[in-house]
């Protein structure tokens, strides 16, 4: 099928107004070394729908979200979204630092994302639910 060819659209996506300037922040000192990284989170901050914080619906991916996606092999998955320092892939915290993490932000419930992993797979996800954390609550 030819669509497989071509490049998908990726869904819009809201990022809170308190996370787009840590974010940025956060972006730019990864430069250095992590290049790749944070040219894509530059990059989705670019094209995302910036609201004030209490104008971002609870169903949103925000930091300290708890996500819930399926993957394209039909694999459920639960992570919440934390800044590096918080990272513990153990406890099912991901860094927005990581390719995963910068593909999560901003989507709700029904929105799905192509993403490269390090290794330089592509994937797909879908999510399928979204919790807040007391971060995002708070924020």
């Amino acid at each position: 099928m030819e669509l497989k060819n071509k490049t998908t659209r990726k869904p819009k996506i809201v990022v809170a107004q308190s996370d787009y300037q840590r974010l940025s922040s956060l972006a730019e000192a990864a430069s250095g070394h992590n290049p790749e990284v944070s040219e894509q989170l530059l990059s989705e901050l670019d094209r995302a729908t910036i609201r004030p914080d209490e104008q971002v619906g609870t169903d949103v991916i925000r930091m300290g979200s708890t996500a819930e996606y399926s993957t394209e092999t039909g694999e459920a998955r639960k992570v919440t979204l934390v800044f590096p320092g918080s990272a513990d892939i153990s406890e099912g915290k991901i860094s927005i630092l990581t390719p995963i993490g910068v593909a999560l932000l901003g989507l709700a419930p029904g929105q799905s994302i192509d993403w490269t992993a390090r290794d330089g797979r592509r994937h797909r996800l879908m999510v399928t639910r979204v919790e807040q954390g007391e971060s995002a609550q708070t924020a």
